[in-house]
């Protein structure tokens, strides 16, 4: 085959056979070639890398691990390379986008902990740089997204809580400065007022705050106020730390209080069986980013991917149902 037959064929370009690709890449992989990533960039101004952009903070780690995960799984059998760009707490989350842009070290980025009005969003639109974001912002509209409908989850937590006949339920939510956040907190109200409950909104702590934090608070705020009898929280270490807090006032859980939690890296299940829980699945997230990532890249012209996943009205299952 001439040079630029197999060099098209690595690129998967679209006037070159299947049959012709398949046979390029099998001996490609036979006798172990690898591009030269620098020598791809100063010929086509591309590197084949997707940077995703993530915090170093301990209670995300479990979750970030899976979202990686997922994302390089998404990319396996492409040209695209993975690079975890770490951004730590208290630094400014802007930092590593805008060194990703000036640097053009990757062709894409991919990041989460949105904000409504999410300057990193602003910035990357005003600049043409393709991205992808897990969660949206106020321009959904304009960018690739892939989101889980959190209203959603929280409307139906309150749901299987009021159906358990909990009444006073403490909802601990997300970092309120986050776009989910805001629509935890609208549908776990929205639905408690329907059914006649209470939702008190936990102060001060929050589902990603030190584990330890989360148990003290929840252990003195249940001690001074025994009326409260449900749970809802949309991370699956918080919920951990929550239901010790609950235990260490003496509280037991399917008795004296229920649990709805949202998991997005099946522990939960280990955990207690009576804790009511819908499943994010981090997986299809991943994979759907990667995707969305590599669109943007490839084709800025075509419309951005963009998926909301939305639980089921039967979700959060016990693992006894």
């Amino acid at each position: 085959m001439a040079v630029p037959t197999v060099s098209r064929a690595l690129g998967d370009a679209p006037d070159i056979s299947m049959a012709t690709k398949e046979k390029v890449h099998r001996i490609a992989r036979e006798i172990g070639y690898v591009p030269n990533r620098a020598g791809v960039r100063l010929r086509t101004g591309k590197t084949n890398v997707i940077s995703i952009v993530l915090s170093t903070q301990h209670e995300m780690m479990n979750i970030s691990a899976r979202l990686i995960s997922a994302v390089a799984s998404g990319l396996r059998g492409t040209l695209y390379h993975l690079n975890m760009t770490p951004f730590f707490p208290g630094d400014d989350p802007m930092k590593p986008i805008r060194y990703i842009v000036e640097t053009a070290s990757a062709d894409a980025v991919i990041f989460n902990q949105i904000q409504p009005d999410d300057p990193r969003v602003a910035y990357l639109l005003e600049n043409g740089f393709p991205f992808a974001t897990h969660g949206r912002s106020n321009r959904a509209a304009e960018h690739a997204y892939y989101d889980f409908d959190n209203h959603a989850f929280a409307r139906i937590g309150m749901e299987r809580l009021a159906a358990r006949n909990r009444k006073r339920v403490l909802l601990l939510a997300p970092p309120l400065a986050q776009t989910y956040a805001g629509a935890i907190v609208d549908g776990a109200r929205e639905s408690a007022a329907m059914a006649g409950m209470e939702c008190i909104l936990a102060e001060g702590v929050c589902s990603d705050s030190d584990i330890v934090v989360i148990g003290d608070y929840v252990a003195d705020l249940v001690s001074r106020d025994p009326r409260i009898d449900g749970l809802l929280v949309g991370s699956p270490t918080a919920t951990m730390a929550a239901i010790a807090g609950f235990e260490r006032a003496g509280r037991t859980i399917g008795r004296d209080f229920d649990v709805a939690a949202k998991d997005a890296i099946q522990f939960l299940r280990l955990l207690r069986d009576e804790i009511m829980i819908v499943e994010e699945d981090m997986d299809k997230a991943g994979e759907f980013l990667a995707q969305a990532a590599i669109q943007a890249a490839r084709a800025p012209g075509q419309p951005p991917m963009q998926f909301l996943d939305i639980p089921a009205d039967n979700g959060f299952m016990t693992a006894a149902e």
